[in-house]
């Protein structure tokens, strides 16, 4: 891992998703590319002689924009990080996909706005659109975790053969954090198998890899993303690794809406990554 990429909009979440990245680049000495993206009115862009912006009102407006994303570097970032930055005028799930591919980004980190656990993930957003559609690692990052220090992390997952390429990529990720990997699998009443089952399902799916620091956890509730959400809270996990299929975000996985009565305070960053 040495590009990471930070959509930015200057509203909190981007803060959180900057600080995130910002502590994942101190210790794998990572590159950071930040990517503040403009959909401006027609008039803006094309300058035309109908326009109802003029040529310097258009470049005041993005001198404007450049300091604040000046602004925001220096805010967010301490100066032992090597920063790049982009102002792109283009729709921001676009700009995002070509930006990635361009500078070859190892890993995306984005803030999410969802007022749920997986509500922004489920309801179509540029977030959502990306998490779907990349074939690069995305981290959604929804709130400030500020002893976040990638200690401990929830690999939840099938564990069929299918998400074994995934698998690898978690594993590379725990390895350079030197994080203890904690296999979940959710039983749920539709979908129930018994303990030893489910063990013996984890213990075949990890026997041909080296594996750091991990345990194998069978949780039993009446949700696949409620226990996942439940689990990680209950060993104050510091991320939860996803893999998504790319057909409809997370919800060939997270078939119902999270509950409301869980708290906001116990949301994690979610490492997502495409099969």
């Amino acid at each position: 891992m040495n590009k990471i990429l930070v959509p930015i909009d200057f509203s909190k979440t981007s803060e959180y998703a900057a600080k995130m990245a910002a502590r994942i680049a101190e210790k794998s000495e990572s590159k950071i590319y930040l990517l503040h993206m403009i959909e401006l009115p027609n008039g803006v862009v094309g300058m035309g002689t109908a326009s109802r912006f003029s040529i310097p009102e258009s470049m005041l407006y993005l001198r404007k924009i450049k300091a604040r994303v000046l602004e925001f570097k220096e805010q967010f970032f301490s100066e032992n990080i090597d920063i790049q930055y982009a102002i792109i005028l283009q729709n921001p799930f676009e700009g995002i996909q070509k930006y990635a591919a361009k500078i070859e980004a190892n890993l995306i980190v984005m803030g999410s706005k969802g007022q749920s656990e997986f509500e922004e993930i489920m309801i179509g957003s540029n977030t959502e659109k990306v998490v779907r559609t990349s074939t690069i690692p995305v981290i959604v990052v929804k709130r400030d975790d500020k002893k976040f220090k990638l200690k401990n992390l929830v690999f939840a997952s099938n564990f069929k053969k299918e998400n074994k390429d995934v698998f690898n990529k978690v594993i590379d990720f725990a390895n350079q954090f030197n994080s203890k990997i904690h296999l979940l699998k959710v039983n749920t009443p539709s979908n129930f198998e018994s303990t030893h089952d489910a063990q013996e399902k984890v213990k075949n799916f990890i026997k041909d890899y080296n594996l750091p620091k991990h345990t194998i956890n069978i949780y039993n509730d009446t949700s696949v993303e409620k226990g996942i959400l439940n689990f990680s809270r209950d060993i104050n996990s510091d991320l939860i690794a996803l893999c998504t299929h790319g057909r409809s975000g997370l919800s060939h996985l997270f078939t119902g809406s999270v509950t409301k009565s869980l708290s906001k305070n116990a949301l994690k960053p979610m490492l997502t990554i495409k099969v």
